[in-house]
């Protein structure tokens, strides 16, 4: 089944579901203390020039080979490559890191889906300004054996439903509505936190860069978070490429989207670092800074707080919605491709297998946490497969794959919408996607392992 049958129905509706799929976790619960980590605003510029010299490469990569290809991932590496299927492969291992980056992703969705119950309940507000019972709710809801698979089973079926509605009933309109909800909640929060006690010292943190304060590794993780932040290196925006219309414009098209997924990531900060600043916390709170720093942060807003609080892990919960639902339409739409079987057959089939695989990894925290791989729960050794191997891999075969197999005229070609743009960036393009892009994800991969 071609994904000919199935595109976007504008250049807006493209452009909202595939800044829904970048906007997600990445950007404001990664990107804040990763920011944080390695020093706010040096971190912060070094990642944005990765973002758009790097980032917006691959995903304008993926745009062409999905538009042109017109097929899912397997199909669409073997049809631009007739005479060797085997890159195939690299197509299905891009399957494979969407569905176990989906399973990751619904255990973390599911913690916010039930930090906006706590909120509103008032539970998080009556853990008062203290860290220590704040961290030890936070340590007993996720290692729980019920509570956080109720709420991922929750957000999973949400996510079921959209894409059930398919390509524009589902993922465009529901996008068009939801990045606009996301866009208000995390401005509302951003003007709350800068009216905050001290806060511009968050505001001088996230923008006055400190450049003794970002080390090589420091580099490297603004790079990993670029490509975590954009969704590249997972079958997404390939798949979405291919539900791009001819008459588009690839290159404004993930311009746009980068500077909006950039924006939400800014704003995150902005969201975040004066409140920090404000109650005087640890901007480096690591992966806990939203659920056990932020829930301070809130409780010494007063009953204030409780609305904030509400409004923050809903705007998480949405900006996650978003992203899953990319993730399960690439599984959605490679099986029915190559099954040719319903799409909702296929769309009910892999939420249940992913949403399993989600409990699994949830239940390794407490009560399956003494089941290990090489010293890891089931949990975190995925988190490391995800962030480190999976996607690096899947973007550098990518972006050899466009840079070196590929015929320039081909690329060209759908680059310029057969000749009817003017392409003034492509020799650039083509330039980073060859020898730049390769060797940063190459130095990212290695990188990774050895530390």
């Amino acid at each position: 089944m071609s994904t000919q049958q199935k595109s976007f129905s504008s250049s807006l509706g493209a452009i909202m579901a595939a800044v829904g799929s970048a906007v997600g976790l990445g950007n404001i619960w990664r990107f804040p203390y990763t920011c944080g980590k390695y020093g706010g605003g040096a971190f912060l510029l070094v990642y944005i020039c990765f973002v758009f010299l790097i980032g917006s490469v691959l995903m304008m990569s993926e745009f062409v080979i999905g538009r042109r290809a017109q097929h899912t991932p397997i199909k669409a590496f073997q049809t631009l490559c007739p005479r060797h299927k085997a890159w195939g492969l690299l197509g299905l291992l891009g399957v494979i890191t969407s569905f176990f980056i989906l399973a990751q992703y619904l255990v973390l969705s599911g913690w916010t889906t039930g930090y906006v119950s706590h909120s509103i309940t008032g539970q998080l507000a009556a853990l008062g300004t203290s860290s220590a019972p704040i961290s030890e709710h936070f340590a007993q809801f996720s290692t729980h054996p019920v509570q956080p698979v109720i709420y991922l089973v929750v957000f999973s079926a949400l996510v079921l439903c959209v894409i059930l509605g398919g390509v524009q009933k589902g993922i465009e309109n529901v996008s068009k509505v939801l990045m606009p909800v996301l866009a208000l909640l995390i401005l509302v929060l951003c003007v709350r936190s800068l009216t905050l006690p001290g806060a511009m010292k968050g505001v001088e943190y996230l923008f006055s860069p400190d450049f003794s304060k970002l080390t090589g590794e420091g580099i490297l993780a603004a790079l990993g978070q670029a490509l975590f932040s954009l969704s590249v290196g997972m079958g997404v925006m390939l798949v979405y490429g291919s539900y791009i219309p001819v008459n588009e414009n690839i290159f404004k098209t993930a311009m746009w989207i980068t500077t909006c997924d950039t924006l939400i990531a800014i704003l995150s900060g902005l969201a975040i670092f004066p409140a920090v600043f404000s109650c005087g916390l640890d901007p480096a709170g690591g992966p806990g800074l939203v659920f056990c720093v932020l829930p301070n942060v809130f409780n010494t807003m007063g009953t204030a707080g409780i609305v904030f609080s509400v409004l923050f892990f809903l705007l998480l919960t949405v900006a996650a919605l978003t992203s899953a639902i990319s993730l399960l339409e690439v599984l959605t739409a490679t099986f029915a491709e190559h099954t040719r079987t319903r799409r909702a057959f296929g769309a009910i089939l892999l939420s249940l297998l992913v949403t399993a695989l989600g409990v699994l990894f949830s239940m390794s925290l407490g009560t399956l946490s003494h089941i290990k791989i090489t010293g890891l729960t089931l949990f975190d050794f995925i988190d490391r497969v995800n962030s480190i191997y999976l996607p690096p891999i899947c973007a550098l075969g990518t972006v050899i794959f466009l840079g070196w197999m590929m015929p320039d005229a081909d690329v060209r070609d759908e680059f310029s919408n057969h000749g009817t743009l003017s392409v003034p960036v492509y020799g650039l393009f083509r330039f980073i996607a060859r020898y730049i892009a390769p060797l940063a994800l190459l130095v990212v991969f290695i990188s990774g392992i050895l530390m």
